[in-house]
């Protein structure tokens, strides 16, 4: 996580170019929330917030507070606030999300963390979402693992290879931050269940997988949610904004010399060239998805 708040990293091209989370998505967390009989939809707080993507979809709520421990988040977060139509209604801080000082005890009814909950200290975190949560409150945390090429199945080796490969010199793996990229590519299962933490503190709790047919081997997986439509020099610039290619830049530059392009570069070629294999031709667009697991918890 430490990628982020470096000065080289571009956050306002990180948001433009990941996916979108449906409305499906919170439609489902929104249900599970008004289940509780005590529900109310006065304060929700954003954990881990970015660039406040998923922090302006908790409208519902009266008042919202995105919470991240990165400066250069929080600014971003907070210039595109001013144009999300919720005046007076996200406010925004740069704290830890295992340490919430600015709240008082019972003050929050929904705690969420989209594509950050792999970064916590969830000994810490189930204790302070305890403190601060109010009775029947909810908590959901989601996190989407290695992207896909829908009915490309021939492409998903060369994915792995490329983001999860061993040689550090031809390969992101060694160069993503440890523990949390390995908990989000394993579908959060990492996350205790906040019984083990905090006992009687919580309820209801649950683990979702939307993970279609990509893992068989996770229980009850529902079908992938989480898809977007991308060009090729779309794709690419998704691609950029992997903290491990940054990374991996830092330790080759070399690489950024190359006249047959980057590493980054070389891989979309390799993709390209099994479409057309598949395919039989090449294509202007293709079908982008990301598994998706989702755990949610009520306060009891």
């Amino acid at each position: 996580m430490a990628t982020f708040s470096k000065a080289t990293f571009n956050t306002a091209k990180y948001a433009s170019i990941r996916p979108t989370y449906p409305r499906q998505l919170y439609d489902f967390i929104f249900k599970y929330h008004e289940r509780g009989n005590k529900a109310r939809w006065s304060t929700a707080i954003d954990l881990g917030c970015g660039t406040g993507q998923a922090t302006t979809e908790l409208s519902a709520f009266q008042k919202i507070i995105g919470v991240d421990p990165s400066a250069k988040m929080i600014e971003q977060a907070s210039r595109d606030a001013a144009t999300a139509g919720l005046p007076g209604q996200i406010e925004y801080q740069q704290s830890a999300a295992e340490e919430l000082p600015f709240l008082q005890d019972g003050s929050i009814d929904f705690v969420s963390a989209a594509q950050a909950a792999h970064w916590f200290n969830w000994t810490k975190l189930w204790k302070e979402a305890a403190r601060v949560m109010r009775t029947d409150g909810s908590l959901a945390v989601w996190g989407y693992s290695e992207f896909r090429l829908t009915g490309y199945p021939s492409a998903t080796k060369l994915i792995n290879q490329y983001s999860q490969g061993s040689d550090p010199a031809n390969s992101l793996g060694p160069h993503w931050e440890r523990p949390g990229r390995t908990i989000v590519d394993e579908h959060l299962v990492a996350i205790p269940d906040p019984e083990t933490v905090v006992p009687g503190a919580f309820c209801d709790f649950e683990r979702v997988y939307f993970t279609g047919d990509y893992y068989p081997n996770l229980p009850d997986t529902r079908p992938v949610i989480l898809r977007k439509k991308m060009s090729w020099d779309d794709l690419m610039s998704y691609l950029r904004t992997f903290s491990a290619l940054h990374t991996f830049h830092e330790k080759y530059p070399e690489d950024l010399q190359r006249a047959d392009g980057d590493i980054a570069g070389r891989f979309l070629h390799r993709l390209q060239e099994e479409v057309i294999l598949q395919k039989g031709q090449a294509a202007e667009e293709i079908d982008v998805e990301w598994p998706l697991a989702l755990i949610l918890a009520r306060r009891a």
